[in-house]
């Protein structure tokens, strides 16, 4: 397995679906139902998220094929998509574009139903976690490569699942000084990795930057 390539990846998924970070957001969303409710609403959001993210990554380079858009054009797009949601999450403050403006979020569904929408998309799977499994698939070169990238994926969904089992308890242990130094450090590691994604597309599409 390609150490390298698995710690960066989980580094960058993590960071984005970061399942500490995204249990405030699965406790409003989610508010009113039992703790078995909660339960089965975590298991679905999990399989969602699978289904979404495995979709994404098998077919997504061949998506943008169809509008003419190079994985080069996605990593310059997708890192600035990528820092914005680093820059919030340094500050404080939700990306909209993975939790919703505020019209959006008045308009979610029952608790008992937000498994898909929103939960598992955008939430999760929106934007920024479209972009870094596009962008790692297609370092996907050999075998080592894909087992590493599909056990980094199963982890990461693995650890939401976990995390979304037990928010009940978590919730009551977990301090709010915890949650803010977890985005804070996240925050800054994704918005890296972002310039990464940014510095490598510039450097592939305008030869001379290198």
């Amino acid at each position: 397995m390609d150490t390298t390539f698995a710690v960066g990846f989980f580094g960058a998924l993590f960071a984005i679906m970061n399942p500490i970070t995204n249990l405030p957001v699965f406790l409003s969303v989610t508010n009113g139902l039992t703790v078995a409710d909660q339960r089965k609403v975590a298991v679905k959001t999990a399989l969602y998220c699978l289904v979404l993210g495995g979709a994404f990554a098998a077919i997504g380079s061949q998506a943008l094929g169809l509008f003419g858009i190079s994985v080069n054009d996605l990593r310059v797009a997708g890192g600035l998509v990528v820092l914005m949601i680093g820059l919030n999450m340094l500050n404080g403050s939700e990306s909209s574009a993975h939790h919703g403006t505020s019209s959006e979020k008045e308009s979610y569904p029952a608790p008992e139903t937000v498994a898909f929408y929103p939960l598992a998309f955008p939430i999760l799977v929106g934007p920024g976690t479209i972009t870094t499994l596009i962008l790692y698939a297609h370092h996907v070169t050999g075998p080592k490569n894909a087992i590493a990238f599909a056990a980094v994926f199963l982890a990461v969904v693995f650890l939401l699942l976990a995390t979304f089992w037990n928010a009940s308890a978590l919730a009551r242990r977990l301090s709010e000084n915890a949650r803010v130094i977890m985005s804070r450090f996240m925050g800054m590691i994704l918005s890296a990795i972002a310039i990464s994604m940014i510095a490598d597309g510039l450097k592939a599409l305008l030869p001379g930057l290198a």
